[in-house]
């Protein structure tokens, strides 16, 4: 049980580092690459494969957390499992309802965004859709970050429940509040 564990804790972790590893990628190619559309391109192609990679770890977290320890308190599964709910929802919601909208909206563009006036329609709709995209993916961060430790908490509290009451080392007795 103790690897299961470990190995969720794991996918989560390398989830929620690839997300941060996003975001200083998009920030670095359009800082970097000469064209805009060039960098676009990068950012939405890794965006892609971050909301891909979070669509199937949550999965896979889901029907990991289905197999519980015995002991484990069923609130605390059951609010690991909505916690890995909105992360599938925030990757599928910004995969395929917002990146879909503003493949459309760029497709009606027609020309370089650049070149678009501020303010324009489609300039300000996809404005806003960016907009939308951020937010969701800083929402499915924090479930996976809020998740991450109710899952190392469930971890311990079970490890907690095993000690020998007769350990001379016992500092959980020590420090209770």
């Amino acid at each position: 049980m103790k690897f299961l564990t470990d190995f969720r804790l794991l996918l989560l972790a390398v989830w929620l580092g690839a997300a941060l590893f996003f975001i200083a990628v998009a920030q670095s190619a359009f800082a970097v690459v000469p064209e805009r559309e060039i960098a676009g391109a990068v950012v939405n192609r890794t965006l892609s494969v971050l909301n891909f990679a979070g669509l199937s770890i949550s999965v896979v977290l889901l029907i990991s957390s289905l197999v519980t320890a015995k002991g484990t308190k069923k609130y605390w599964a059951w609010t690991e499992r909505v916690l890995l709910l909105l992360v599938l929802a925030a990757c599928a919601v910004g995969q395929f309802v917002i990146g879909l909208w503003l493949s459309v909206v760029r497709a009606q563009m027609g020309r370089s965004i650049d070149q678009i006036p501020a303010d324009d329609p489609l300039r300000i709709q996809f404005n806003n859709l960016h907009e939308w995209s951020v937010w969701v993916l800083m929402s499915g961060m924090a479930a996976a970050l809020i998740a991450f430790f109710v899952i190392a908490n469930r971890k311990f509290g079970a490890a907690s429940a095993k000690t020998d009451p007769t350990a001379p080392y016992d500092f959980s007795k020590e420090f209770k509040i």
